[in-house]
């Protein structure tokens, strides 16, 4: 294996444990505050760390955007899914918000056939389908395991409308790609975030306990540290080679729940688990067949 990927995958690694945390720390924060206060603090805090990285190495010029109306939308649809990622976690365990959350990739395929006009083989419509079901194991509206309570179905909802919102941003960001930095990127999302959920937060504002900010600075160290692991991981590696790790969240939110709540996933979870995180790993393989044909027909 290429020294490359290697470093790669150790990025991505890192990625998603320090994203992992970070999710950890907003849990922890929605216990006492509502999720959209959340939601802002999550924006505002990795924001100085962005811009002390744009510092560093003295390209300002790089925040500009190009396509302010897009950036606007991204914004929105960032608040949507970190709000609703926050409610998600604040009524489920971090692993059942992380399986339902990971449906996002598969709605993303599906997506980019009204959005792109991309031709989606009958094999990845059965995965992303198959995928879908496993969400439904998982929520099980009706059932006797996570939507045992109105609380945790509104949860899984919850998480639902999270995926879909983070997979119309990945989308709009391929849109944005050709006239905007990554710099310009993340900054607006950020900044944006904020804006608009600092605003909506202000009618249900719950001052911020001095026990809490500890919690804040690694909201806002982790948010940061993980993005950056992030951009270095797809700069090393194809991302057929690391896309997969990204399921290794789940074993951080298992870990975490029994650390800090004595939580287990139960039976249901994991076998709906199992079908999402399989339906993903197919998509990732097609998608890896597809282009290997592609670059040996041209």
């Amino acid at each position: 294996m290429p020294a490359s990927n290697v470093r790669g995958i150790l990025s991505m690694l890192a990625a998603v444990a320090t994203f992992a945390v970070m999710d950890l720390s907003m849990k922890r924060l929605a216990e006492t505050y509502p999720a959209m206060q959340v939601t802002f603090i999550r924006g505002l805090a990795s924001l100085p760390f962005l811009l002390l990285a744009t510092a560093s190495v003295g390209r300002w010029r790089d925040l500009v955007p190009n396509r302010w109306g897009l950036h606007l939308l991204r914004g929105v649809l960032q608040v949507a899914t970190l709000y609703f990622f926050v409610y998600a976690v604040s009524r489920l365990s971090l692993a059942t918000a992380y399986t339902i959350f990971m449906s996002g990739p598969l709605l993303i395929t599906a997506l980019s056939v009204p959005f792109f006009g991309e031709r989606v083989g009958l094999h990845r419509w059965v995965a992303v389908i198959a995928g879908m079901l496993g969400v439904l194991v998982v929520v099980q509206p009706g059932g006797d395991g996570v939507a045992v309570s109105g609380t945790a179905l509104l949860g899984g909802v919850a998480a639902i409308a999270a995926a879909t919102a983070y997979a119309l941003g990945v989308l709009l960001i391929r849109v944005l790609k050709p006239t905007e930095t990554s710099a310009a990127t993340m900054f607006w999302a950020l900044f944006l975030t904020a804006a608009f959920a600092g605003i909506f937060s202000i009618k249900g504002w719950v001052p911020v306990l001095w026990d809490h900010w500890y919690w804040i600075g690694i909201i806002g160290i982790t948010g940061a540290l993980g993005q950056h692991f992030l951009t270095e991981a797809f700069r090393l590696a194809a991302p057929p080679v690391i896309a997969p790790l990204e399921y290794t969240a789940l074993a951080w939110g298992m870990l975490f729940d029994w650390l800090l709540w004595m939580t287990v996933p139960n039976q249901r979870m994991l076998v709906g688990a199992a079908i999402i995180v399989a339906s993903g790993l197919y998509v990732i393989h097609r998608e890896r067949l597809q282009a290997r044909v592609a670059t040996q027909t041209t």
